[in-house]
């Protein structure tokens, strides 16, 4: 099976906890079905999201994640075959953003258009390099 990993940014619309746990309780049991896994990164301002799993299956998960009305501005920053899973094991692991990522200012003028693919890969490699194996 060939695996692809997808990278993309959005806006959350009406961002509280109950919202995130939602999105989190639908994203682990449809990726469980669906043999995604992947990672979301989260604060009331971004989301940044990864996900790896058969091409077909991601392409739809994205697809969904487009029209949710959830999601503004979704922007997709990195689409490509993927040599092993980030995430094995992980139907969706959530985490705050992290301090080492861009301020809530930066993302306001804009920071993430002017970042290529390498650098949202870098930021799924810094936490992956974070979390004990599962």
């Amino acid at each position: 099976m060939d695996l692809i990993r997808l990278i993309y940014t959005s806006r959350p619309f009406g961002f509280d906890q109950g919202m995130l746990n939602g999105i989190l309780l639908q994203a682990r049991r449809n990726n469980a079905e669906d043999d995604i896994t992947g990672a979301l990164i989260c604060r009331a301002d971004l989301y940044i999201q990864l996900l790896e799993g058969p091409a077909d299956k991601v392409a739809a998960c994205y697809a969904r994640i487009r029209r949710d009305d959830r999601h503004v501005e979704v922007t997709l920053r990195h689409k490509g075959p993927a040599p092993h899973r980030m995430f094995a094991g992980w139907a969706m692991r959530d985490d705050p953003a992290q301090s080492w990522m861009w301020d809530r200012e930066a993302v306001a003028d804009g920071a993430l258009d002017l970042e290529g693919p390498e650098a949202f890969q870098a930021i799924f490699a810094r936490l992956r390099s974070q979390l004990p194996e599962v």
